[in-house]
């Protein structure tokens, strides 16, 4: 047994403190409990069994992926215990405490410009498709237009939720950057309630919403925005639009604020993708008429984000210092 073993079987926590209908319950995973931090770890550790089974990894190879820290470093991980190389590209906008751990687990790690757009040489993206053609032997898991993405969690995270709490899931609400999370989940809990609504959130600047509602992807709308892990600047194949029943969009200031209620009202110091899930959970939970429970999860701990989200100097430069959580008006 190593620390591999650990991976999945989070709790999963009842949301107390939002101001939400007394029989609307809210529950939240607790995936920052994985062994490298966050719920990544569900989906590099099956991509990577699956590879080595196949025969696409081979002994001392190199792994390269393109990454906002939290992929990188469940392989890092992973390619720490199992003997890999790995080489990590990432928009500059990652936290330096992401950086860091990666760099201490081994992982040689690439530094690209978040202004880059898609598809140009500077992209993270790119950069990283192109380090993997230029390094034989290499494996790229290509966590955004690969399958398993998705299915790692509909063989993991969405079992898990429905073991616990059943036909009583009304939602699953989740932001979505790859799009394996909110895919492979949405797609297991309606299986077995066709009913469970699947809520998608993105953040403005990304092109997810837009796309959803219109089916437009606008390049003149990209745009920077702070939380990392969640939006994208083009669309992701593993990002299963047939399973989702809408998309919200959030700001920073609502993740950043919800953040903070969870640190100081529930004990959970959450990243910024977790308060995004958390304030989307409770618009849906505030729309609902009947008996409901609402179910998200929370994908890393906010350890990684002390410099940035938790620390009030920045926060002020970035005009996030003040503000409560805001509230939707009801659309579902």
């Amino acid at each position: 047994m190593n620390i591999q073993s650990t991976i999945g079987k989070t709790p999963l926590v009842e949301l107390q403190t939002f101001d939400v209908p007394a029989d609307v319950r809210i529950f939240a995973k607790v995936e920052f409990m994985n062994p490298g931090g966050s719920i990544k770890d569900r989906m590099v550790s099956y991509i990577i069994d699956d590879a080595e089974r196949r025969g696409l990894l081979r002994p001392g190879a190199t792994i390269v992926e393109n990454t906002s820290g939290n992929t990188g470093a469940a392989i890092a991980m992973i390619a720490a215990i199992r003997g890999y190389r790995v080489v990590l590209t990432m928009p500059d906008k990652v936290s330096g405490e992401k950086r860091n751990a990666l760099r201490a687990m081994g992982a040689e790690v690439i530094v690209c410009p978040t202004s880059a757009p898609p598809g140009s040489a500077e992209h993270y993206v790119t950069c990283a498709r192109r380090i993997h053609a230029g390094t034989p032997g290499s494996f790229m898991l290509d966590q955004y237009d690969n399958p398993l993405n998705a299915e790692a969690h509909f063989r993991s995270t969405g079992p898990e939720i429905w073991a616990a709490l059943g036909p009583s899931v009304t939602a699953f609400v989740a932001s979505g950057s790859t799009g394996g999370t909110i895919s492979g989940t949405s797609r297991f809990l309606k299986q077995h309630n066709p009913s469970v609504r699947s809520v998608l959130l993105d953040p403005a600047g990304s092109i997810y919403h837009r796309y959803f509602h219109e089916g437009v992807v606008d390049p003149a709308q990209i745009a920077p925005y702070f939380v990392e892990g969640a939006g994208e600047d083009h669309l992701a194949s593993c990002m299963d639009f047939s399973v989702v029943d809408d998309v919200i969009r959030f700001t920073d200031a609502d993740a950043f604020a919800t953040c903070r209620h969870l640190a100081r009202r529930e004990g959970l110091v959450c990243g910024g993708t977790a308060g995004a899930n958390v304030w989307g959970a409770v618009q849906v939970a505030r729309s609902m008429t009947r008996p409901a429970t609402v179910v998200t999860v929370l994908p890393d701990s906010g350890n990684k984000y002390m410099s940035k989200i938790y620390n009030p100097d920045w926060l002020r430069r970035h005009g996030f210092e003040s503000g409560g959580i805001r509230t939707l008006e009801p659309t579902l």
